[in-house]
C-alpha cells in the first residue's frame, strides 16, 4: 500500500454553549472586543468535570459507524490532546475501554494545536507500511479545565470538543504528504507551567495560578502566520502541488486574523474553512472538527485536494495534503 485514506469522520460538542455575552458577566470584556480581535462569538464547554475521553468516545462512535468498522476490529487508537483524563494512563487507553476495542494498540500524542495533524501523520505511517490495517485517531480537548477564568486575555479564546477519523490503507491518493516541525526554544510563548515534573502540583503552583494556560499572544501571532504559510507550502511541494490545486484549506482555528492572513498569503481566500466563530480555539480538536464539518457540509468532494494546517504550543506545527477518495 502506498498511502492511507479517511473512511469515517465524527465530531462531538458538549451541549452547553458559552457566548461572549455570558463572558461579559464574568470578566471585564465585551462581545465587540472579543469578536473584533478573535472572531469568536461562542464556544461549547463541558459541565460536571466531564473528561475528554467521554467527548472522544462520542466522536469515535460516529466515525466508526460511518466507516463501517466495529470497535473490536480496531488495530490502533491515537488520541491527540493536551487535556488528558490523567497524566497516565493515556486517554487512548480510557477510550479503548469505552469502545471495548480490546486488540487496539493505544497511545496519546501531545502536540497542542497541531496534535490532530501529528496523530494523522503517525497513523498514516503505520498503515502505509502495512503494520496495521486500520486506525482511529481523535483530536479532543477540555481546555476549559486549564483555562484561567480571571485572565480576560485568554479565557475568551478556548472551548471544548472532540473530532475523530478512521483510516485504512489505500493503493493510491488519500494522504499525499505531511510536513511536521517544532521549535522548543519558544516553549514559553504558550505553556501550562504547573502540574508536570518541572512544577509539580503544590500550594505555590495553585496560588500563582500556574495550573492554567499562559500565553504571549502578540509574539505568537507573528510566528504563527509565517510558520503556517511555510508549512502549507512545504507539504504542497512534497506532494508536487501548488496552492492553485487546493480546493479547501482547513487551518487551525485560533484567531480569525491569523486565519485570514494565512489564507491571503497562500492565495486561498474564499477557499478556507472557518468555524472559529461558533467554537473558539479547541486546540487539537479544532482541525478534527473542522474537517468533519467541512465533509458534512459537502464542501469536500471526491478528488478534491485538502490542506490541513496547524500551529501550537511547543512550538509545533504541521501541514497535511489529502486527495479525497
Amino acid at each position: 500500500m502506498k498511502s492511507a485514506k479517511i473512511v469515517g469522520l465524527g465530531k462531538y460538542l458538549p451541549p452547553k454553549i458559552l457566548t461572549n455575552l455570558d463572558l461579559e458577566k464574568r470578566v471585564d470584556t465585551t462581545d465587540e472586543w472579543i469578536t473584533t480581535r478573535t472572531g469568536i462569538k461562542s464556544r461549547h464547554i463541558v459541565e460536571n468535570n466531564t473528561p475528554v475521553s467521554v467527548l472522544a468516545k462520542e466522536a469515535s462512535l460516529i466515525a466508526l459507524k460511518r466507516a463501517g468498522i466495529k470497535p473490536k476490529d480496531l488495530d490502533l487508537i491515537i488520541v491527540a490532546t493536551i487535556t488528558p483524563d490523567t497524566q497516565f494512563p493515556s486517554t487512548a487507553c480510557y477510550l479503548q475501554d469505552y469502545l471495548k476495542a480490546k486488540k487496539a494498540c493505544c497511545f496519546d500524542v501531545s502536540a497542542a494545536c497541531a496534535g490532530f495533524v501529528y496523530a494523522l501523520t503517525c497513523a498514516w505511517q503505520f498503515l502505509k507500511t502495512g503494520f496495521y490495517k486500520n486506525a482511529l485517531i481523535v483530536g479532543g480537548e477540555v481546555l476549559t479545565s486549564i483555562t484561567d477564568w480571571e485572565d480576560r486575555s485568554t479565557c475568551v479564546l478556548f472551548g471544548d470538543g472532540a473530532g475523530a477519523a478512521v483510516l485504512v490503507p489505500t493503493g493510491k491518493d488519500g494522504i499525499l504528504s505531511s510536513y511536521l516541525g517544532a521549535d522548543g526554544s519558544e516553549a514559553d510563548l504558550l505553556i501550562l507551567p504547573g502540574g508536570g515534573s518541572r512544577n509539580p502540583v503544590s500550594a505555590r503552583v495553585v496560588e500563582e495560578r500556574l495550573n492554567y494556560i499562559k500565553m504571549r499572544g502578540n509574539e505568537l501571532f507573528r510566528i504563527a502566520v509565517r510558520i503556517m504559510v511555510e508549512a502549507a507550502k512545504k507539504s504542497l511541494r512534497m506532494a508536487k502541488l501548488t496552492s492553485k490545486s487546493v480546493k479547501l484549506l482547513i487551518p487551525h482555528q485560533a484567531n480569525i486574523r491569523i486565519i485570514n492572513a494565512v489564507a491571503k498569503r497562500l492565495e486561498l481566500e474564499g477557499k478556507t474553512y472557518i468555524n472559529i466563530d461558533r467554537y473558539g480555539n479547541m486546540s487539537s480538536a479544532s482541525s478534527a472538527i473542522a474537517l468533519c464539518e467541512a465533509w458534512e457540509e459537502k464542501k469536500i468532494k471526491k478528488d478534491d485536494i485538502i490542506v490541513l494546517d496547524a500551529f501550537g504550543g511547543g512550538l509545533v506545527w504541521g501541514s497535511c495534503v489529502i486527495k479525497w477518495i
